[in-house]
This record gives C-alpha cells, sequence and structure tokens, in this order.
C-alpha cells in the first residue's frame, strides 16, 4: 500500500470540502465528498495523471453528494457509503428543493462502509470510524495520519445535529470516544472550512469543554 498524494478542493455551491487521495504511481485515485462541480473533479484527475475508481462519502447530506451521479456515469467509479445513510441519500432530490436547490438522480450505493474496517482501494488504505450523530450512517475516513471527518467536526465547532436523524449527545460521544483517542497530532479535514488537528480541538474546541460536552 501506498501513501496517497492527497489535495482538497472546494465543489459545490454549498462549497464542501472535495478530498482527492491519489495513487499516482498507479495512475489511480478516490475522492471523497465531491459536492458538485465534476467537471473542475475530472479536470483536477486529468491534470493528476490518474483515473477515479471510486467515490466514498463521510455522508449522505445532498450537499456532499451533488456530484457523485455524475462522476460514477463519466468514469465508471464505485460508490460507498455507510448503511445508517442510505435514506438521506435516497431523499437527496427533496432535501435540496426545500433548500431552493437542484439534484438530479441520486446514486446507486455499490458497498456499504461498516465500523472499524480498512478499506483497501487503489493501492491505498483507508480505515472507516463511524461516527453517528450529524448523521446516523455519518463516518471518519482515516489515512496514516490524516483523517476526512466531515461535518463531525470542524475547527472549533461540531456538525449540527437539528436536521432529521441528528443527535448532540451522540455526536459528541463520538468525537470523544472515537477521535480524539486517536491522538492529538492526527490532522483531520473537515466537510466545510479549514483543516484543523485533534490536539487543537480538544484543548481549544467550546462544543468538547462546556457544559453542552456530555458523553
Amino acid at each position: 500500500m501506498v501513501e496517497p498524494f492527497h489535495m482538497a478542493m472546494e465543489a459545490g455551491v454549498l462549497q464542501v470540502n472535495c478530498q482527492i487521495l491519489a495513487n499516482r504511481e498507479a495512475g489511480l485515485a478516490v475522492v471523497i465528498d465531491p459536492g458538485g462541480d465534476a467537471d473542475r473533479i475530472l479536470k483536477e484527475l486529468n491534470r493528476l495523471g490518474v483515473r477515479l475508481t471510486h467515490i466514498i462519502n463521510t455522508h449522505g447530506h445532498f450537499d456532499h453528494l451533488g456530484g457523485v451521479s455524475d462522476l460514477k456515469e463519466r468514469t465508471g467509479c464505485a460508490f460507498w457509503i455507510h448503511p445508517g445513510d442510505a435514506p438521506l441519500v435516497s431523499a437527496a432530490r427533496q432535501h435540496a428543493k426545500a433548500w431552493g436547490l437542484p439534484f438530479g438522480s441520486p446514486p446507486t450505493i455499490d458497498r456499504e462502509l461498516a465500523d472499524d474496517e480498512v478499506l483497501e482501494v487503489s493501492g491505498m488504505e483507508l480505515q472507516v470510524i463511524h461516527t453517528p450523530g450529524h448523521t446516523p450512517g455519518g463516518v471518519c475516513l482515516r489515512w496514516g495520519n490524516r483523517m476526512a471527518v466531515g461535518d463531525t467536526l470542524f475547527q472549533g465547532s461540531i456538525g449540527r445535529t437539528d436536521l432529521p436523524g441528528g443527535n448532540h449527545a451522540q455526536l459528541i460521544h463520538s468525537i470523544k470516544n472515537k477521535l480524539l483517542p486517536l491522538g492529538d497530532d492526527v490532522v483531520c479535514h473537515p466537510g466545510h472550512g479549514p483543516d484543523t488537528t485533534l490536539g487543537d480541538e480538544r484543548r481549544h474546541n467550546p462544543f468538547l469543554n462546556s457544559m453542552w460536552s456530555f458523553s
């Protein structure tokens, strides 16, 4: 297994941080959370000289799904997500409409993720960490000392829990019991906003150090 080349780009109208992991030796790539802008994502993959084999989503909210169907159709890649968020994928068009945004056909799920499994994709390894709370099937995806945390954790904040399937206590429990024990130096790539580390969030995140921080 090789250490992935990593880059991120904002994608879609809600500016989702799409993560690109590339095995440049093999010419293969995995994309995490393509929120839209399939043309831009494909252009970047072409620039890197890699072919997309898998899309893996941290969760099933429509803003993180916007580019999935287009990328699947144009590349033949597979789409993987935790089964807890399959209902969100199916309802993505309705949820986008409620925000006044268009959405095409929901993507077909090719494989379901399981907690703590290690995925071997395109010559790279990704650990799946189930972190429910923002959504029932939310996961974080770790490679080496880096991790795509989706909307589970942000710099100085956490994912919202007032949407269907959200649960504040469950989210805090996921962060404190599944993520923070991984170590302070783990770099986190959130679904929106700037990168952070688990150490910075453990020390400074008000949601993890307040009266609302119960596990």
